[in-house]
């Protein structure tokens, strides 16, 4: 029976098991609820082993082919957490959880890459070892990079590894990836601007901080619009602008600033911290201000493998009939500290005419999840043919 079809029998009980997840969101590293059941779902599908607490409260599941006479090792992730997000999708199966939701499918990736993992522990039809990765603590916290820290890779022996994620404005179940550089790297940066205090009847005596940081945010976007390559991708956003003082007739003393860098290459993203502190305190200067700049650097470029990129493209076509080119995503994702540790490729499915990803009415599409079950599978049996 083709993969496909066996998981068209599935799709209640996966779907059943997705929207218990969606009912109880948790957060980061916070995934206790979510944990267990995982675990308890490998268990119950007659893992081989299953450990959990790799990067704090991820869950490994290791599934043995028919044989083993390649020692292949691959690697399947999918992510668990929610987002600090008040749900407004009125969805029978809502968030029972007062500010957190499933705003990004995180649902969706955990129930089918469970389903995909329930017909490997079924039929065994591959040559080889299939390590299933459940991560917390991708919206923000690094659960990628942990789970490698706690020596993931070298413990089960991963030789290759790949990801999945939903992708809203695509047809449902069909599929999207490049090569190569993918989704970008995500920095932060906090900006303190020091004046000087007064009244604002009185400009002349002071150093206007707002001023000075408006000035600021403006020539920020230089860094894109004079530093960059015009062929390179850059992205410098202020987010947050806050002054010390709320009155109406005061100048504030001090003006703190937040916000988000996004590239996709080591060498912008040098250029792009460099010039970000440079611009910043020389406007300051400028200006007769002190300005302090905290850059801190978040997930890496994502970057994908030619030659699993190419892979994962054939398994999504045996799967949907096509698989088209992907665009570049200025979004960051931490399977990219995976991706630096093995090669791999990580794969857009299509979500459908959906809200989007990080929107309070956004949901995972259900009907997804028998092509996103499919390509988990297919990749394990196409990559290690049962010998």
């Amino acid at each position: 029976m083709p993969v496909k079809n066996r998981f068209s029998e599935l799709l209640p009980e996966i779907t059943a098991w997705r929207r218990d997840l969606h009912e109880n969101p948790e957060i980061l590293f916070d995934t206790h609820r979510t944990s267990a059941i995982v675990a308890e779902k490998l268990t119950e599908f007659g893992c081989d082993e299953i450990v959990t607490g790799i990067g704090r409260t991820g869950v490994v599941g290791v599934i043995k082919g028919k044989t083993d006479r390649s020692a292949k090792v691959i690697g399947l992730r999918a992510d668990m957490d929610a987002l600090p997000i008040h749900e407004q999708t009125g969805l029978d199966y809502k968030s029972k959880v007062d500010g957190a939701m499933h705003a990004c499918g995180h649902d969706g990736h955990t129930a089918m890459l469970l389903g995909a993992a329930k017909y490997l522990s079924e039929t065994r039809n591959f040559d080889g070892k299939v390590i299933v990765i459940f991560q917390p603590a991708e919206e923000g916290g690094g659960g990628g990079k942990e789970m490698c820290d706690d020596g993931m890779m070298e413990r089960w022996g991963i030789q290759e590894v790949y990801g999945m994620h939903n992708w809203p404005g695509k047809p449902a179940g069909s599929f999207a990836i490049r090569p190569g550089a993918f989704f970008a790297a995500a920095d932060q940066f906090e900006i303190v601007i020091e004046g000087k205090g007064g009244h604002a009847a009185k400009p002349h005596e002071t150093v206007d901080s707002t001023v000075v940081a408006s000035h600021v945010v403006i020539a920020l976007q230089t860094i894109a619009a004079r530093n960059a390559d015009p062929v390179e991708q850059v992205v410098v956003s202020v987010t947050s602008f806050e002054t010390s003082s709320k009155a109406h007739n005061v100048i504030p003393q001090r003006v703190h600033m937040r916000g988000t860098v996004r590239t996709l290459s080591a060498e912008m993203r040098d250029l792009a911290e460099k010039r970000l502190t440079e611009v910043t305190q020389g406007v300051a200067a400028a200006y007769g201000a002190v300005a302090t700049v905290d850059y801190t650097r978040g997930y890496p470029v994502m970057v994908n493998s030619d030659s699993q990129t190419d892979f994962a493209a054939d398994v999504a076509k045996s799967v949907s009939g096509d698989c088209a080119t992907a665009p570049l995503v200025m979004g960051g994702e931490d399977f990219a500290y995976m991706l630096e540790e093995r090669p791999g490729a990580y794969i857009l499915v299509g979500n459908g005419d959906t809200a989007s990803v990080h929107h309070p009415e956004y949901n995972f599409n259900d009907d997804v999840i028998p092509a996103g079950c499919s390509w988990w599978a297919e990749i394990v049996e196409q990559r290690m043919p049962a010998a």
